[in-house]
């Protein structure tokens, strides 16, 4: 899933909102690697996640009627 998607794409949340990916990044101090985000609604914050989140499927234990299969797909 992570390959296809680049600085730039668009994206869908599972909860439906949508997002610019802006940067894929590390962190400092854990040297994790991080996705860098902007909403694309209200007012347009700027969000960082770990990219193995951002990555990951949505949890069908806690979101049982949610029809996307990943976190974030694109749009």
């Amino acid at each position: 899933m992570e390959e296809r998607m680049k600085p730039g794409d668009i994206v869908r949340h599972f909860k439906g909102n949508s997002y610019e990916i802006l940067c894929f990044a590390k962190d400092s101090e854990t040297q994790e690697e991080v996705v860098v985000y902007r909403a694309l609604y209200g007012e347009r914050g700027v969000w960082v996640r770990k990219k193995e989140m951002f990555f990951s499927p949505v949890d069908r234990e806690k979101y049982p009627d949610v029809k996307q299969h990943w976190r974030f797909e694109r749009a």
